[in-house]
């Protein structure tokens, strides 16, 4: 969270995010994303699901998300 902080730019990306990667809502309806796919992601990542996510990985991600959404579909 300290990474987004200093990037008010990445906060309505990072939200939009949060959202999109949450399950189905349901009480405590926190969002989260599911902890299957979050442990398949850390591993194809960093080949192994006991390394925390890295900061600028975080940001970089988000910086990624934000550019693919605000370009036209080529479809």
């Amino acid at each position: 969270m300290r990474a987004l902080v200093a990037r008010p730019a990445l906060w309505p990306t990072a939200l939009r995010q949060v959202v999109r990667l949450s399950p189905r809502r349901r009480p405590p309806y926190l969002p989260r994303p599911d902890a299957a796919w979050l442990a398949f992601r850390m591993e194809t990542m960093y080949g192994s699901t006991d390394r925390p996510l890295r900061p600028a990985d975080l940001v970089s991600w988000l910086t990624w998300c934000r550019e693919a959404s605000s370009k036209p579909d080529p479809r």
